[in-house]
């Protein structure tokens, strides 16, 4: 509340239409603003799709085809710019799109679907844009089975259907995916992306959370080196993950496997898939030790819950029983399968 008291001496002299008594107040009364205290959220929820073989083969010529798209565009920009013109924007170029979809070199075009290549033109003048605003190096030609990606913009073209683990995208008809968790929020957009072999598809979404308040109620400090992979202040530590290690037997083999085939044959792409499988493997262990390596971290119940500490003994075998009753035993961190029971011998009595 701001009070303005307008009782001076010099206020005799105003007009008589805005003059105000020498006695009078005016009363202001300022309302606070209503902050809201939510805020916008983007995440992507990424899935792994189960397509059908006309689906892959589909996905695969979309994707090639988006790429195809970023490769010529990109060359029609270094010869417009070799011949002194300036750079081509989104607008211009799409043009261009409707010329190569319809024109006789290219028609194959007109088989993938509209959004997807154009969007593919955007993220070529945003590489642009970076490299002249100096965040990014120069934008480089895109090259087949290297982050074979394209993604759908328009969330009014897409369905989902999490309750039979589904999804709804134009020229691909229903895809199935392996619903790990549920998607929360209003639909962005939807990229297909493909990744040793295999096929993912990353959903964005918006929604209204609530500001996060970090619930830890301590400090601990944390020292990261080479023997271990962290020292905690509180005199406990995490063991380094050494994933390429475990794996750097196994795939040395492969490799000196691949080497032997003749590049580009079909025993050579044989190989060369099991290779990729094994580099698959080592970057999941590697994304997925961050979030599993904390040394006070509960296991499931049928793992036992291994010490970080090389003083402490070392647990002891456990054994559980998977499907269709095969046991499993726990040595030391791995799993071997066990010898099936032999029954004891019946004798009878004479």
């Amino acid at each position: 509340m701001l009070v303005f008291d307008f009782s001076h001496k010099d206020q005799v002299s105003m007009h008589q239409k805005y003059a105000v008594s020498a006695l009078s107040y005016i009363v202001v009364i300022a309302h606070r603003q209503n902050y809201n205290l939510s805020m916008q959220r983007l995440q992507a929820y990424k899935y792994e799709l189960q397509p059908l073989g006309e689906q892959q083969r589909d996905m695969r010529r979309f994707a090639g085809a988006c790429r195809f798209l970023f490769n010529k565009a990109m060359a029609l920009q270094k010869e417009n710019h070799e011949a002194g013109n300036k750079f081509i924007g989104y607008v211009a170029m799409a043009k261009h799109l409707t010329e190569w979809r319809n024109g006789t070199e290219s028609p194959w075009l007109k088989e993938a679907p509209c959004h997807p290549l154009q969007h593919a033109l955007k993220d070529l003048e945003k590489a642009y844009k970076n490299f002249f605003a100096k965040r990014a190096d120069f934008p480089r030609f895109k090259r087949k089975g290297s982050g074979d990606s394209f993604r759908y913009p328009d969330p009014k073209q897409i369905k989902l259907d999490q309750a039979n683990s589904r999804l709804f995208l134009p020229k691909l008809g229903w895809l199935r995916y392996r619903n790990s968790r549920d998607v929360l929020g209003e639909l962005r957009n939807v990229t297909v992306s493909q990744s040793g072999g295999k096929w993912f598809v990353s959903i964005q979404t918006q929604r209204e959370v609530e500001p996060p308040v970090h619930p830890a109620t301590a400090i601990v400090g944390i020292d990261v080196g080479i023997a271990r992979f962290a020292t905690l202040s509180d005199g406990s530590h995490i063991e380094p993950l050494n994933a390429f290690r475990k794996h750097q037997i196994r795939l040395a083999k492969y490799q000196r496997r691949m080497s032997r085939k003749q590049k580009f044959s079909n025993n050579w792409k044989k190989a060369k898939a099991r290779v990729q499988k094994i580099h698959t493997r080592i970057a999941n262990v590697r994304r997925d030790f961050p979030e599993n390596s904390h040394p006070h971290r509960q296991c499931p119940p049928r793992f036992p819950a291994q010490s970080h500490d090389r003083d402490q003994p070392k647990p002891r075998d456990s054994v559980y029983r998977g499907l269709a009753g095969t046991e499993y035993v726990q040595i030391s961190g791995r799993q071997q399968r066990s010898a099936r029971p032999q029954r004891q011998s019946q004798v009878r009595p004479e």
